[in-house]
């Protein structure tokens, strides 16, 4: 329990909960936005809940937002020019200690038709050929993938190739739900795709998986950028508040890529601290040409220069509503030791105001406690006692407590910690863990309703049930990795029920 307060000069309070329900990270700063291949979404970390697997933890980084799955004829492949990476801080320095870095390449097969005795490459993707196995006939498009694993510095640390058993380095990605009749048995084609990989450094075999799948994130998006629009923002208010919106996101898909890490490998050697935290992040070349005169699949641009990072993504909801408009692109570009600079934007927010503003006329008021230490202590140096390292440099990351056992699907609370589930948000994130609803009560004051850095007094509304209106429910995750759910089809319509 928290009992102390922290001083005001402690980095980057986190006022991602001082806010209302948003969208993990969709689209979330000005240079992302146009170049969505490169745009992290939400990020997971969680003790694997598969049963058999529960010394494992999965690491889930979701890129590309807001992807239709009719969204062809090229659909949603990741950009093969840009790094994707995610970082592990195993001693509390907010310094990566180990990072997985995954590049990703495309080769047209440049299959043809003879139409009128002449040969004619087409137009698609697909060449109407089956799509039922790793690398399948029906591909006019390969998309491959490799891993590396750092360790210490991701740009100056030893470099280490992750293999499968057999020795391969190069991985295969499933192409996209184009539809059930090109790919009548999605499920299976995907599950073909979930591979077995052996991690230098590590003796213990992982398990990874990249492609697309159905986004779990659910949130009332339209209603919430339209100061937030709601018809009710909490329960006390309507006893079906927590039913009563749409999802945004329950139509839409997102490319994930995922990793099942045997928690020993991630922890600092000899295991005497069990917390990690991690956050991941996209980088592409600093220079880039663009080729006037095209010639084949992967000749528009021409790049090169040092990697510069774009995409920042470790707990949910911080760039979109936090950060500054001017400093938005200035935080995707940061890394958590470098938190400090946004410190004016934290200890002071106005979105808690915001929120009283909007809903005073039904008693909403926001808490009182300057600065927000209660958030400080949740979101950048892990809750002692929970999640917070033995030593702890505050920045801003997702942290678990790999020694908490998880909880398996269909016991699992979604308010998680706040709700009595120590092995949910904020001790690391699952999928079923709805963010939204716990950050908004933890925003307007829950955590000074059970005296942790702040008092009841300080927060008039912090006992009420501040909700979007996007219910997270059981059916949004699977059991087993990679826990995300099967893309929707862009032709979800079997060739069998047509006319």
């Amino acid at each position: 329990m928290i009992q102390r307060s922290l001083p005001v000069t402690l980095p980057f309070a986190l006022a991602l909960l001082s806010l209302p329900a948003q969208a993990s990270s969709h689209r979330e700063a000005p240079f992302i936005a146009g170049m969505p291949r490169a745009d992290a979404t939400d990020f997971y970390m969680f003790r694997s809940y598969e049963p058999g697997r529960e010394k494992f933890v999965t690491l889930v980084a979701n890129y590309l937002p807001l992807q239709d799955a009719y969204g062809g004829p090229n659909y949603f492949q990741l950009d093969p020019n840009a790094l994707y990476e995610i970082h592990v801080d195993n001693n509390g320095d907010a310094r990566e200690d180990i990072t997985f870095q995954f590049r990703f390449a495309n080769t047209s097969r440049n299959d043809a038709f003879v139409v009128g005795g002449k040969k004619v490459p087409i137009p698609l993707i697909i060449n109407g050929g089956a799509i039922n196995d790793v690398n399948p006939p029906g591909l006019n498009v390969r998309e491959t993938y490799s891993v590396t694993v750092v360790r210490g510095d991701r740009r100056t640390g030893t470099r280490d190739r992750v293999g499968n058993p057999s020795g391969a380095k190069v991985f295969d990605k499933p192409v996209d739900n184009i539809g059930n009749k090109a790919i009548p048995d999605y499920a299976g084609y995907a599950g073909r795709h979930v591979v077995d990989v052996t991690i230098p450094g590590c003796d213990t075999p992982a398990r990874m998986f990249v492609g697309q799948r159905k986004d779990p994130f659910a949130v009332n998006l339209g209603e919430t950028f339209d100061l937030v629009n709601y018809k009710s923002p909490a329960v006390e208010f309507d006893a079906n508040a927590e039913r009563s919106a749409r999802d945004d996101l329950a139509d839409k898909n997102v490319t994930t890529i995922a990793m099942e890490v045997a928690a020993s490998c991630l922890v600092a050697a000899g295991g005497a601290d069990p917390v990690i935290g991690a956050w991941t992040t996209a980088s592409l070349p600093q220079a880039r040409l663009i080729n006037p005169v095209p010639n084949n699949l992967n000749s528009t641009t021409k790049e090169g220069g040092a990697w510069t990072q774009v995409s920042r993504l470790g707990m949910p909801l911080v760039n979109e509503v936090v950060i500054g408009l001017k400093d938005k692109d200035r935080f995707n570009h940061s890394r958590p030791n470098g938190d400090t600079q946004f410190l004016d934007y934290v200890t002071n927010p106005t979105l808690p105001a915001l929120v009283e503003t909007l809903f005073a006329s039904a008693g909403v008021k926001a808490p009182t406690n300057f600065p927000r230490n209660d958030l400080v202590t949740v979101f950048l140096t892990g809750v002692p006692g929970l999640n917070q390292p033995v030593k702890v440099t505050p920045s801003e990351m997702l942290r678990l407590n790999t020694a908490i056992a998880p909880v398996p699907k269909g016991a699992q609370k979604r308010l998680g910690v706040i709700d009595g589930d120590n092995a949910g948000f904020p001790n690391g994130r699952r999928p079923g863990d709805d963010v939204v609803d716990i950050e908004l009560r933890v925003a307007m004051g829950k955590l000074c309703t059970l005296n942790l850095g702040c008092a009841p007094a300080q927060a008039p509304s912090g006992a009420i049930r501040f909700t979007d209106g996007a219910y997270l429910d059981d059916g949004a995750f699977d059991a087993a990795f990679p826990y995300l759910t099967t893309p929707i089809a862009g032709s979800p319509q079997s060739v069998a029920s047509r006319p």
